[in-house]
């Protein structure tokens, strides 16, 4: 009797290791992210960027923003806010100092009245969101 019980404490700690494994694998990666629609929506953020019109700057970096943290919150990456969920997907960034560049323009853009862009930093910001959501596997 006594083997039996051990042999049945062993499988369900062994189920039980597989069950945390396979939690915690998928709550990091989550699923695979719908590269049609991120795409789709991703181009009607570029096309939006007129550097003739400087009152498109802003808006253009903080649908950006959105996009990405609609991305980091698919693939289930772990944080209350969007600045720790980037810290949680530090690794997969090609360059965390770009896409962190992009997101504190966001956030000045956010929580400031007297923010002045010009099109150069509007530019960088969108090709840093870009690679981001490439790195995640959006785009």
């Amino acid at each position: 009797m006594d083997l039996v019980l051990m042999l049945f404490l062993v499988a369900v700690l062994i189920v039980g290791l597989l069950l945390i494994a396979i939690v915690a694998y998928t709550h990091r990666s989550g699923g695979a992210l719908n590269k049609d629609d991120y795409q789709s929506r991703w181009l009607g953020i570029e096309t939006r960027l007129d550097k003739n019109n400087s009152s498109t700057y802003q808006i253009v970096i903080l649908d950006a923003d959105k996009l990405l943290d609609k991305a980091l919150r698919e693939r289930r990456f772990r944080g209350e806010t969007m600045g720790a969920r980037m810290k949680s997907a530090g690794g997969d960034w090609k360059n965390a100092d770009h896409v962190w560049g992009a997101h504190k323009i966001r956030n000045r853009i956010a929580h400031e009245t007297d923010v002045q862009l010009n099109y150069e930093i509007a530019a960088r910001s969108l090709a840093a969101y870009k690679q981001a959501l490439k790195d995640l596997g959006a785009i």
